[in-house]
């Protein structure tokens, strides 16, 4: 986590022609931890939605230790069993998977827990939109099993429903990497 922390901060302070010690650290791992759920969440919502459950827990989960770009994953999948009941599902999703991440993150680096779980907050409802814009067909039942992730206590201080137009509640901390200037904020912005 560390070595992530600091690979991606050396690539935004390129991006933006800066130091790496311009970036703040406490942005670079928001936007690791970010990725890291979109990689982990976003397929589990999305064959959820299907009818299946792609484990994405450990033992399970495998990956690829690989410094710059997506993290490679590998999660196992019983194409014959059944997915377990919602609130298991969410219970693992949130309990063994995100919350270890979320607190290796905190080990490194001091940010509040709201940010990241905001974080997650903000994956669910993109992966839940894109999942309805791709089909249609499941739009319903991806906006309700997103709901069910919402209702979990670690995301209950979220004050918007995951929908299109959703605002998080709390910030990611992009603005940041350019507080100066106006637009240097996220589609999902608390600031906006």
């Amino acid at each position: 986590m560390r070595d992530r922390i600091a690979s991606v901060r050396q690539a935004l302070a390129d991006a933006g022609g800066v130091p790496a010690d311009v970036i703040e650290e406490r942005v670079a791992a928001s936007t690791v931890q970010l990725g890291m759920v979109a990689r982990l969440l976003s397929p589990a919502l999305a064959v959820l939605v299907l009818g299946a459950w792609l484990d994405p827990a450990p033992p399970s989960l495998w990956r690829q230790d690989v410094i710059g770009g997506p993290v490679p994953l590998s999660a196992g999948m019983d194409a014959g069993a059944p997915p377990p009941p919602v609130d298991i599902a969410v219970e693992t999703l949130l309990s063994q998977l995100i919350t270890p991440l979320n607190d290796a993150v905190i080990r490194q680096v001091r940010l509040s827990g709201r940010v990241l779980w905001g974080n997650v907050a903000s994956t669910i409802s993109a992966t839940s939109r894109l999942i309805g814009a791709a089909r249609p067909d499941l739009a319903d039942r991806s906006q309700m099993l997103a709901g069910a992730i919402f209702q979990a206590p670690q995301l209950r201080t979220e004050h918007n429903p995951p929908r299109p137009g959703f605002r998080r509640s709390s910030c990611c901390l992009y603005y940041r990497l350019a507080p100066e200037r106006t637009g240097s904020t996220c589609s999902d912005c608390v600031l906006a």
